[in-house]
């Protein structure tokens, strides 16, 4: 008989979590895998587009060339294209023979106005990281910590189980305390329960991921318009008429009214375009999704930990609206599962509570244990 005390306090030793060894805060993930995907996407493939852009702008030199006269100098010639480059405007004649200017100067600003996009895809991130993580991070630490001491609580309450089995005299008067215990929710760890609880009324975490998303939304909608707005009005246009009769030149008689000249560049200003625009277009769906996320409860995770006693009353209170703070801190432990040492200790008890022959018998890892200490084999028959 001593050899199977012994084997089960070992057991039930092993049963418990280690402390963790180093902090848990600088291992917290205070993005979604999606969000994450999408911040690299968004605000890198703009700035990878436009450093090929200028890194061709140095290497080549002029953006522009133009047909210059025949007469014209080498100097004059570089003037000429310098000229029209600040200039950008293309000089042509309606149908009624008036002059008529068209600015092309979108495609001087092209590249800046990508950084410009940069920027603004980095701001949900921004708002995100400053207004929310914050709070989210001391959530994750708080019920993280909570769930594996409430899987230790449990442990340690079977060793207490155990001893007092032993000491008593008689088995019956314990097992009718436990059932007594077992109703009355004694077992029950009331701190991590209602801290979940009183999440569900709290709506900043949700309000700012859902305004983070919108954003997002937002500014991929507006870039794409605009990146439509430049193939309709400019990105067709590769050549335009310049005029340098300006200024001092205006009285010269050997120069002619208008040069043509050639966007050196414009190809590629195309390729840029189509493909932020067509990245952007693809990812708007992943933005809703990520959205949507919250119209429905995470039930994996709580799945789970309905195996410990604090879950059992949650899961019943769960039949509320899921937009709001508590579906948010799901996603993250969902994230975060690595940081969560007790799941993979409940995940199997899970799995072995569904190969048990009797299911009823086993509600808690509270009811796995004493089954496994042979607590169970010692209870009298009704």
């Amino acid at each position: 008989m001593s050899l199977s005390h012994t084997a089960a306090e070992y057991m039930l030793s092993d049963a418990l979590l280690p402390d963790p060894g180093g902090s848990r805060s600088k291992g917290l993930r205070l993005e979604l895998p999606s969000d994450r995907l999408l911040k690299f996407i968004t605000v890198g493939l703009p700035l990878f587009l436009v450093s090929l852009a200028f890194a061709r702008e140095f290497s080549a030199g002029s953006q522009i060339s133009c047909f210059s006269p025949t007469n014209f100098t080498g100097k004059q010639s570089a003037y000429v294209d310098t000229a029209c480059w600040d200039s950008l405007l293309h000089h042509s004649f309606d149908t009624e023979g008036h002059a008529v200017t068209k600015s092309l100067w979108a495609l001087k600003v092209f590249p800046y106005s990508l950084l410009v996009v940069a920027v603004l895809m980095y701001l949900p991130y921004l708002l995100w990281r400053y207004a929310a993580a914050p709070a989210l991070h001391s959530d994750l630490l708080f019920i993280i910590d909570e769930l594996d001491k409430s899987y230790n609580r449990s442990v340690r309450l079977v060793q207490h189980m155990r001893k007092v089995q032993q000491a008593s005299a008689e088995p019956e008067q314990f097992w009718e305390e436990y059932e007594r215990a077992r109703r009355e929710r004694y077992f029950e760890f009331p701190l991590l329960e209602r801290y979940l609880i009183c999440k569900q009324h709290t709506h900043s975490l949700v309000f700012i991921y859902i305004l983070r998303n919108l954003l997002l939304l937002l500014f991929l909608a507006a870039t794409c318009l605009y990146l439509v707005f430049l193939h309709l009005n400019i990105f067709f246009q590769d050549e335009f008429s310049c005029s340098i009769k300006t200024g001092l030149l205006q009285e010269e008689p050997h120069i002619p009214h208008l040069i043509p000249c050639k966007v050196v560049f414009f190809s590629v200003f195309q390729l840029i375009s189509f493909s932020v625009g067509g990245i952007y277009v693809l990812l708007m769906p992943v933005v809703i999704y990520n959205a949507l996320q919250l119209c429905q409860w995470d039930k994996g995770l709580l799945s789970i930990y309905e195996m410990l006693p604090a879950f059992d009353l949650l899961s019943r209170k769960m039949l509320t609206c899921p937009v709001n703070d508590l579906n948010v801190i799901l996603l993250f432990l969902r994230a975060n599962i690595s940081e969560l040492t007790s799941f993979g200790r409940l995940n199997a008890v899970s799995a072995l509570r569904e190969a048990t022959a009797n299911k009823e018998d086993i509600d808690t890892v509270v009811d796995f244990m004493t089954l496994l200490a042979g607590l169970e084999t010692t209870k009298p028959k009704p």
